[in-house]
């Protein structure tokens, strides 16, 4: 190399070096937060930020367990369980901030950093969770629990990390806990793929509509949502139907062009199923292969059987047996309402076969003839501001917390508006995002996540928790008018929400919503009752022009169609959770055909063919987009017998803010993490077991074939 080349050889790495400093000491996560509460500051924080933060708290989290590890001194529960327990706060914060963005706001430079770090983070776990001398140590302190004189919160934390690493594969050796950690790997790579196919399936896609025969039959309210996203789409002048819930669904309702809802639906069930590059067929197959190996590596013989072991239900029989005691008579009530959808058609002079694209559209007319109510008559009065006052009120009701707008904080999108939680006294609870509207850079759905977790073994620390939703956004300078489904899905994520700000425990491992997972979705199904109430209902669903407040005729016509249509509504959400369960039964899938599968399981079960799932396979990121919900999106149903029981204590009291029951409710769930055994805790709060009538009841399927054991 000659002196010159040599010089510019030096001069590029100086170069590098340099900006590599620069990124460092620019880099908000390798400083004190200076922002109110210490949220964020989503200002500062840039792509390539990320990166060298990982790196640097994936090293301070190894070097934390080696400390514990290399420790000379007996295990006790404050050298072993406590230091776990304070290990790792840098790369927890810097994993939520990514995932906050990454869901709710991603670009390219974000997915390329998740694809590529989805194996790496998988790897430290493993190098965590696989950790033999850790886990000798952890093994001990199980062994002695009972002379250890634990409170019952550190005797609740020890079973769960000791559960825990078992579950994640700490007693295998040698080749078999090698091949866990590269399975473990994989699966966190085939995760991340199968989540940014249906991302890239749903923001490619729009329905652009121009003509007055495309938007024939469209109220406004849909017609300035879609103007309002062809806007946000450079299709400025026309409307687009997207593919989030929000958009299409109002859209298969209400358009008169059977063509164009057939479009629209096809494009809606086809997410991930397109034989194109980001079809998720092949990815389904292969994570459902190794979850399989996975399972039989910790000595299971299916994945559900693995999944279910540590949960509410215990086996998957009994998540199964739920399922089928509202399998029958849904299907019973499903077919009565097709035959309704066909008469309506028929009395328009369609003599067609009613197929799943009509489904909405006639039910909304059905619903209309027996009711007399419409979804446009309805939507005028359910304002999304009014409705985030309803959940703002039904919390200071229950637990007296209060909600303060904060202005001066920082945010990753101008449509995010960020509160501070007060308790009754006044003092700091918590700080709450609220995301409502749906844009191609978020992912579909609704849910629920944390910044913070609420702990004490670090000091007082006060959890930041964030609801997402997926909203049409109102044109600009008009309201955000929500379905009265819509607003359910507001309260179902704000209990959530609330599992999280309430949080009262000393151990971030049992902090919030860290509970079994059939558990975890009682709390915000459990909200959802008080959205149906007159008391907020007369208070806070008044129309958006008038302001009146909504008329009691028009009131009781919406609670009186509650049970409307929950033929569909059960036979599409089962169906999901009996596929799902279906998949993780398999003992091989080396021959899966998703597809295929997916066609044989619904004949067996003798789906509608009006009817498809709530989530087909190639787009149900609940049980594909990580380990959430695989085995148990039966949760839902499950947790729905608690819910459903469970606000029948108020209505037995007579008052939907019974002090008495609100105090329970508080110091036995929303307070109490997981800190307790689930059923030991809604036995608590409830007084005796829960029992299924109440849901068959709400669902309108009692005495529809029904069977209650």
């Amino acid at each position: 190399m000659g002196p010159v080349t040599a010089l510019a050889a030096d001069a590029t790495i100086q170069v590098a070096q340099a900006e590599t400093d620069k990124v460092t000491s620019d880099n908000p996560f390798f400083h004190k937060w200076n922002t109110r509460f210490g949220v964020p500051p989503y200002d500062a924080i840039k792509p390539e930020h990320f990166k060298p933060a990982y790196e640097k708290a994936m090293a301070d989290h190894l070097a934390e367990i080696k400390s514990i590890t290399d420790n000379k001194d007996a295990p006790t529960f404050a050298n072993t369980i406590d230091a776990l327990e304070k290990s790792g706060q840098m790369l927890g914060t810097v994993a939520r901030v990514f995932g906050s963005l990454t869901a709710s706001n991603t670009n390219d430079q974000l997915q390329k950093i998740q694809r590529e770090m989805a194996p790496v983070m998988a790897a430290h776990s493993n190098a965590i969770n696989l950790n033999a001398a850790l886990f000798a140590r952890i093994d001990a302190l199980y062994a002695q629990r009972d002379s250890l004189k634990l409170t019952k919160e550190q005797a609740r934390v020890l079973e769960r990390y000791h559960t825990e690493f078992v579950r994640a594969g700490a007693k295998l050796e040698g080749k078999d806990r090698e091949r866990m950690a590269t399975v473990l790997q994989r699966l966190a790579v085939l995760s991340t793929q199968f989540s940014q196919n249906v991302l890239a399936d749903e923001k490619e896609y729009k329905l652009v509509l121009t003509s007055e025969s495309d938007l024939a039959g469209l109220p406004e309210f849909v017609r300035a949502a879609a103007a309002q996203a062809a806007k946000e789409r450079g299709e400025d002048g026309k409307y687009v139907i997207t593919l989030s819930r929000s958009s299409i669904e109002p859209f298969l309702t209400f358009s008169a062009n059977r063509a164009l809802r057939e479009q629209a639906w096809k494009a809606w069930v086809a997410r991930g199923d397109n034989g194109d590059a980001q079809d998720n067929n092949a990815i389904i197959k292969e994570i459902v292969q190794l979850r399989i190996e996975r399972a039989n590596l910790l000595g299971y013989k299916t994945f559900a059987d693995y999944k279910l072991a540590d949960t509410m239900a215990k086996t998957p029989q009994a998540a199964t047996d739920l399922l089928l005691q509202v399998w029958e008579p849904a299907k019973v009530r499903a077919a009565e309402e097709k035959d309704d959808l066909a008469k309506m058609a028929a009395s328009e002079g369609q003599n067609i076969e009613i197929a799943p694209w009509d489904w909405y559209y006639y039910a909304e007319k059905v619903r209309k003839a027996k009711y007399d109510l419409n979804e446009e008559e309805i939507k005028p009065y359910f304002q999304l501001d009014k409705m985030m006052e309803a959940v703002f009120f039904t919390a200071n009701q229950l637990f007296g917390v209060t909600f303060h707008e904060l202005k001066d904080v920082p945010r990753y999108h101008p449509d995010v508006k960020v509160y501070e939680v007060k308790d009754k006294s006044g003092q700091h609870v918590a700080v709450f995002y609220s995301d409502n509207f749906a844009r191609p850079s978020k992912r579909s759905g609704a849910w629920m996540s944390s910044l913070r977790e609420q702990e004490k073994l670090s000091g007082k620390v006060t959890p930041i928790i964030m609801n997402n939703n997926n909203f049409a956004k109102g044109a600009e300078g008009q309201p955000t008018l929500l379905s009265f489904d819509d607003a359910n899905t507001l309260f179902h994520e704000f209990g959530h929400g609330l599992h999280g700000m309430l949080s009262n425990v000393t151990y971030p491992q049992l902090s919030g919503t860290s509970v079994l997972r059939d558990f975890v979705e009682f709390p915000a199904q459990l909200l959802e009752h008080w959205v149906e109430q007159p008391e907020i209902l007369q208070r806070f669903a008044v129309h958006y022009k008038t302001g009146e407040p909504i008329p009691k005729a028009l009131l009781d016509k919406i609670l009186a169609a509650q049970t409307f249509n929950q033929g569909f509504a059960t036979v599409s959400f089962t169906s999901s959770a009996l596929v799902d369960m279906a998949y993780h039964s398999l003992t091989d899938a080396k021959d899966l055909d998703p597809d295929t599968f997916e066609r044989k399981e619904l004949a067996k079960l003798g789906m509608p063919k009006e009817i498809v799932m709530r989530h087909r396979s190639p787009h149900f990121s609940h049980i594909f987009s990580g380990d959430g919900y695989s085995a148990g999106y039966y949760s839902y149903m499950w947790a729905e017998v608690l819910d459903a029981d469970g606000f029948d204590a108020f209505t037995e009291a007579g008052n939907i803010f019974d002090p008495k029951l609100a105090k329970k409710l508080y110091e036995e769930i929303y307070s109490a993490g997981g800190s307790k055994d689930p059923m030991e805790a809604y036995i608590a709060f409830r007084g005796r077991a829960p029992k299924v009538e109440a849901l068959l009841r709400n669902r309108g399927l009692l005495g529809t074939g029904s069977r209650v054991n």
